[in-house]
């Protein structure tokens, strides 16, 4: 299980990139408009660094919804490889059969 501050933590993080989402998306669509002078896009990047860190998406850590685990996270499923494994053998994923030699 991971600690619960980390988890509390990567919250917030996602509460903070959906606030801030629409505003950083203009910025940055601004910044990058070629057809805009160097100084309105000079601006709008020194804009979107005046913005929190945290709201940004790639600061955001995929971890698995049961344990907190940051590693070894299956997208398509929400859930790390452990669990993934323990919900196997429990029979509590239809379709899945867990093996073992």
């Amino acid at each position: 299980m991971a600690k619960t501050s980390k988890i509390e933590k990567n919250k917030q993080r996602r509460e903070l990139v959906k606030l801030y989402a629409p505003k950083r998306e203009a910025l940055l669509a601004t910044a990058n408009d070629e057809s805009l002078s160097m100084e309105e896009r000079f601006e709008a990047r020194l804009k979107l660094a005046e913005l929190p860190r945290n709201s940004s998406a790639t600061r955001i850590r995929n971890r698995c919804e049961m344990t907190g685990r940051p590693r070894a996270y299956y997208r398509k499923l929400g859930i790390s490889r452990v669990a993934l494994r323990d919900l196997g053998s429990r029979g509590l994923i239809p379709g899945l059969v867990k093996s073992s030699w």
